[in-house]
Formats: structure tokens, sequence, C-alpha cells
């Protein structure tokens, strides 16, 4: 069978396990490293991905995973993102309704268990890159490179690079992805087999490759990928292909191509496969996707805005060089590297045009070696590690379309194998030079603890959010995002004061930032400062014409400084922006209600209900509305629609109790009052209210025990206290007139 020279363990100073306990070890220690973020939170982007994302629900339709993007969206709309992962989709609704719930454990249980799977099948590949592809008489392959697989293997488990993927749960794309890439790489390898006759391959196998390529990218959309890859492990392994002598013979139209590999029995069909099945996955992914490309603002990726050609071609380069330095050195990271994190080179005197120059500078020469060198062993490692390293990067790398994120540690995953690749032949080639081959494999081992110890403090960082968006801070203290984040979270928390100080950091980092504008005035009006939010968010929706929820918020700042008019223009501006919106529809409804336009608040708030049919809020408003003018059994029915939608809502029960004591119906009011106060237990005005139904009611003794326990949790409440003390009155009249 095609294979290489099984040489490179000769040189490799490093542990021979049996292929059993190889696989254990690997399994164990890639274990070890993320176990800690099995109990984390959702943190960053599982809201929208997970929490958000109404395809996870049992009441959406399967069927609509397949046109929807990954944050559920439909495909077909302006704003989605064409990120089209339904498989990946598919694995998070199982979760939620194996968990019977949002519960994080199980979702980062799973991601732990892939990122093992894969850590060990990565021997298995590992061991046919470093060590080619050979079977025994009996058709099992053979593992040429036992200790060099392992070393690889052990690299790549240990990677801190794949925290974000493994300790983040939307990182499960890329684990999925990266899971059927490798199942389809080592299928195509199944394909191929030696017999007496010479050599013969199942078509079945090639088959099978594709469609598990087809799975891959139907988790994340790098799978297509592993087509290409197959190809040139086809060609360099399999066949032998010198690349360098194919292309001579190619410029000097020589005619005996044949002898340079490229028309040996098999390939072409082979090629035509891979070829054919890509194209019709693109098409089939194409014709899905529906329309154009998403669109991203500039602030997710500056350089691809840039007007001039050479500043767009500088900054992409410098983006590949620090996604090269992450793999080398993964000390700093963060979990978002746009907004300013990364400042735009401009000109050639920036100083860090020298990290671009000394990336080329390695590439370059790892092609030349790659191409030119006289040992085919040494070409194919080079070839098959470059490769591995190059081409799944390929869709982020902006050359074919615009990517959404500066740099992102996520779509790392899968060319971090070929830098294992690469440095495991580096270490071979050291170990062959070295005298003290045992010093250089204790240094190999402490580049390995020193990374499991950096993957178990990043998984830490990752399990909350307050502890990942602070962890940023050092690392990109220019990011307006991380800012924003970390405000976000401490306002979340109730935290206004410190929340202030970095959503103004956010904005005077980023003076576009509308969200953050949004969230600052949001507090700022919450703490009647009502002229600057009042001033933020009109910027806000100035920079954003659209922005909908900025608005909202502006409007019932407006509303607040009585400024009528002005609010319900913004109110209805923020409908025209986006029409479905329940909330801006309940504000709008209060507005209409404080001008005493009451068809037009109930109107609103119906709305809202239509819309959202469990906003409370509006429901309760329509409840207290049709009460307070004297609709009460408009207000009952509507008491009971909002019940029966939803049930458990104990504000809802408290306000159809009133509605029924005021219509006499006693018995049915105290069962509500009575069921609202046991969800509700310590609401004094439950209390309060209740016992003015019995006092109604001539239930006085029940009368004056509710009254007591309403004074004793609110002893300010309005009315209660008068309220008790006639009661008081009349029981004392009551009791001389018995005693006479």
């Amino acid at each position: 069978m095609a294979q290489m020279e099984p040489n490179l363990d000769h040189d490799v100073s490093w542990f021979l396990l049996p292929s059993y306990w190889a696989k254990m070890v690997v399994g164990l220690i890639s274990f070890l490293c993320f176990a800690n973020s099995y109990d984390g939170d959702f943190v960053f982007d599982d809201s929208e991905a997970i929490i958000n994302n109404k395809d996870l629900r049992a009441e959406t339709p399967l069927g609509d995973l397949w046109y929807h993007d990954f944050w559920g969206c439909k495909l077909s709309s302006n704003t989605s993102h064409k990120s089209y992962r339904p498989l990946t989709v598919l694995t998070f609704r199982m979760n939620y309704l194996f968990a019977g719930g949002f519960y994080p454990v199980g979702f980062h249980v799973i991601n732990i268990i892939l990122h093992c799977t894969i850590s060990v099948l990565m021997i298995d590949v590992f061991s046919i890159l470093l060590g080619g592809l050979q079977f025994s008489n009996k058709g099992r392959r053979l593992n040429l490179a036992p200790k060099s697989s392992l070393l690889a293997a052990l690299l790549f488990a240990v990677h801190p690079v794949h925290t974000e993927c493994v300790a983040g749960i939307v990182g499960r794309a890329d684990l999925l992805c990266a899971l059927f890439f490798l199942l389809s790489f080592l299928g195509y390898c199944k394909a191929f087999r030696e017999n007496k006759e010479g050599h013969t391959f199942s078509v079945f196998w090639v088959v099978v490759s594709v469609v598990l390529g087809a799975i891959a990218m139907l988790c994340k959309e790098q799978g297509i990928t592993i087509l290409g890859l197959n190809a040139v492990f086809d060609a360099l392994v399999i066949n032998k292909i010198n690349l360098l002598e194919l292309i001579r013979k190619l410029l000097y139209k020589d005619k005996s191509l044949e002898n340079a590999g490229l028309l040996r029995k098999g390939l072409l069909f082979r090629m035509t496969l891979l070829m054919c099945g890509g194209a019709g996955i693109l098409y089939i992914r194409w014709r899905i996707m529906g329309t154009g490309p998403p669109a991203f603002t500039e602030v997710d990726n500056p350089a691809s805005f840039a007007d001039s050609l050479f500043v767009r071609a500088i900054n992409y380069n410098y983006y590949y060089s620090l996604n090269a330095w992450l793999l080398l050195c993964p000390w700093w990271l963060c979990f978002d590297w746009s907004m300013g994190c990364i400042p735009l080179i401009k000109s050639v005197s920036d100083w860090r045009i020298i990290a671009l120059a000394a990336l080329w500078f390695c590439l370059i020469g790892l092609i030349c070696q790659a191409l030119c060198s006289e040992d085919s062993h040494k070409r194919r490692i080079l070839t098959l590690g470059l490769g591995f390293l190059i081409i799944p990067f390929l869709p982020a790398s902006n050359l074919f379309f615009r990517v959404g994120f500066v740099v992102a540690e996520r779509v790392i995953y899968l060319p971090s194998i070929g830098y294992c690749i690469l440095f495991t032949y580096g270490f071979s080639l050291l170990s062959k030079q070295a005298k003290k081959k045992k010093i250089l494999a204790v240094a190999v081992l402490g580049i390995l603890l020193i990374n499991v110890m950096r993957c178990a403090l990043r998984s830490s960082q990752w399990r909350s959010e307050e502890q990942l968006f602070r962890s940023a801070l050092s690392v990109c203290p220019l990011n307006a995002k991380v800012h924003y984040n970390v405000g976000k979270n401490l306002a979340d928390k109730g935290n206004q004061s410190a929340a202030i100080k970095y959503y103004r950091e956010a904005v005077r980092l980023n003076p576009k930032y509308v969200h953050a504008m949004n969230n600052l005035g949001n507090i700022l009006k919450e703490r009647n400062e009502l002229h600057e939010a009042e001033e933020l968010l009109s910027l806000a929706v100035q920079i954003q014409p659209d922005f909908a929820a900025a608005w909202m918020n502006l409007g019932i700042v407006q509303n607040s400084l009585r400024r009528f008019e002005e609010a319900e223009q913004s109110y209805w501006t923020a409908i025209k922006h986006r029409k479905k919106y329940p909330d801006c529809y309940y504000n709008l409804g209060r507005l209409y209600a404080d001008l005493n336009r009451h068809i037009d608040a109930l109107n609103a708030w119906r709305n809202a209900t239509v819309l959202k049919p469990e906003h409370s809020l509006a429901w309760n408003n329509m409840i207290i509305l049709l009460d307070n003018t004297g609709n009460l059994a408009q207000a009952e029915a509507v008491g009971r629609e909002a019940l029966e939608l939803i049930p458990n809502d104990h504000s809802l029960m408290f306000s159809l109790a009133n509605v029924l004591g005021k219509s006499q119906k006693y018995k049915e009011s105290e069962a509500l009052f009575l069921k609202a106060i046991k969800a509700n237990p310590n609401a004094a005005s439950y209390h309060g209210n209740l016992a003015v139904l019995y006092h109604r009611w001539g239930n006085l003794d029940l009368a004056k025990k509710h009254y007591e326990v309403s004074l004793k949790l609110d002893p300010m409440a309005p009315g209660t206290k008068e309220n008790y003390n006639l009661l008081r009155r009349k029981l004392e009249q009551l009791q001389k007139k018995g005693g006479a």
C-alpha cells in the first residue's frame, strides 16, 4: 500500500504506549483540562443561540431547523447571519428536551465528551498523517508512528485555544464539525486496500466520506474543507505525487504526466467524486440560504470596510499572524477581538508589519521545503501539515467573503491539527540533532503541563460571564464590547453605579456604540437623570435610525418628561422598525392611559398580548383599567382570558380577584386571593385586599387576621390601617352588644 517511510518515530524521544493505553491517556488528559467547566453558566453567545432560540423548544416544528440559521432566525431574512448549522441546533434541542429545560450542566458535559472523543480520534488521524497508510495482511491498519501520533494528539488535546469551543456551549458547532471532519478523513482512508494484484479502492467509502463531509458542514461551514484535504491526501500519500515535479511537467507540457502519478488508475475518478460532491453540497447550501451574504457592520470586521485594497490586505495578513501566534503562544485569550481591540494598520511604518513579515517568512520557508526537499517523507509531512493548517482556515480568511469577526479562537480548532503536525515534526528534527534528548523531552512535557494548567484556568474563566468578561479587560483594554459586557453584567446584578462607569468607557472607546448608549440611557432613566438619558438615546437613533429599542426607550424618557406627543411619535417609530414589538405596545398603552385615552390604551395593550400572549403586565393593565372605569364584566372576561394563557401568574389572580370581589362573587374571589397568596405570601397588598373582601363579606375574624398580616408586612400600606381601625371599632361594638 502507498505509504510514507516509517522513520519519524526513530528520531522522536517520547513515550511508547500500546494503542489502547495511548487513547486512554489522551482521553483522560483532555477531560482533566476542561472538566471544571461542566457546571458553568450560559455565557456570552449562549444566550442568543440557546436561551433565546425558539428552535430549541418543542412547540417549534422540527422542520423549521432546516430553514433557520444558528440563532433561530429565518435564513431568508436580511438580518440573518446565514450561519447554517441545523445539526448543531438539533443537538441543543435534544439537550433541552432531555433535561426538561435550560440547565447548562447537560450542555457542558456533551461538549467535554465531544472534545475527549475528538482527541482520542486524533491518535488514528496523526498516525496516518505522520506515519503513512499501511495495512497488515489481515487488512488491519498499522500505526507506523505510535510515539509521534501520541505526542501530536496530546498537543491537540491540551491546547488552550480550544477552551472557547469546549467551555463555551456554542462552541459545539466547532466540536461536531471536527468530529465528522475526522470521521470523513478516516472513512476516506478506509477506502484503500492492497491486494496481490495491486492497488484498489472502495467507491462506497469515498461516497461515505463525502456524506460525512456534508454532515460536518451542517454542523459548521468549515466542514466542507475536508473534501479538499482528502484530495490532497490522496494525491500526496496514496499516489505519491511530487508537486514540484508535476508543476514542471505541466509548464513544459511534458506528455509523461502519467509517470508523475496524475493519471494513475482511479485518482481522477476519486477527484471527480470529491469535486462533484463538494459542488453539490455548496449548491444546496446556496439554495437554502436564499439570499446574498450576511450584512456585517464595520465594528465586527473593520479591515473589510477599509477603502484601500492595501489596507485591507495588510490587515488581513496581520490577522493571520495573530491566529498563528495564538497557536504558538496561547496565553492572551479573549472571548471577543472586535471593536477596536486590534487597531487597523494604515501605513508601512507601523511596527506590527514585522508580525506579518515573520509569518510569511516562515510560511514561504515551509512551502519551499514542502515542494523542493529531496526527502519525500519530509515533503509529505510538511505539505499535509500546511494543508491541515491553511485549508480549514480558508472560510475564516476574508478571501472569499466578509466574515463577522477579526480574530476568533474557535475557528482555529481545526487548523490546530496542522500546527500539531508541524510541531511534532519540528520536535523530531530537534531530537535527531540533540545530544541530550531527555532534556528536550522534558521541555516538551513542560509545555504540555503548562498548557493543561492554562486550559484549567481558562475553563474556570468561562464558567461565568463576570469572570469571562473581566478576564478580557487586560487582554483587550481597547475593546468597547468588553467594557460593554462587563457593564451589562454589573447592571444585571443591580450594581448600576459600577455599570455606568463601564458603559461610559465603551462609548468613549467607540462613540458610535449605540447598544452601549441605549443601556447607559436606560440606567440614567431609572436614576431619574432624564436629560442625559434623552441625549444618549437621541444620539443612538441618530446614528442608527432603525434601532427600535432605542426609539422605545427614548419614548419612555420623553413620557417621563411629560412631552407626550414626542413620546408617542418615538413609540410609533420603534413599531415601524420592529412591527412585532409587544413591549413597545405596552409602553404606548401606558402613555395613552396617562392621557386618559382609554380606548387607545386598551387597543395598545391588546396588541401587546396578541404579539406576546404571556405578556403579564399588558394583561394586568387591561384588567385594572377596566376595573377602575367600572367595566367589571369586561374586566372579568379579560382576567379569565389572561389566566387561561398564564395560569400560574399570581398578579393576574390578584387583579381578577379584586374584580370578582366588587362583583360580589366572594367565594371565587376568595379562592383566587388565597391562590395568589400561596404563590407570593409576602405581598402585603394581597393580604390587605383579601381582608377587605372578608370585611365586605362579613367574615370579620378572617378580615382581622389578614389586616394584621398585611400591616406586619408593610406597616405603611395605604388604606390598610384605616380599614383595620374601622374593623376593630365594629368588632368592639359587636362585643358590647353581645355583652348587653
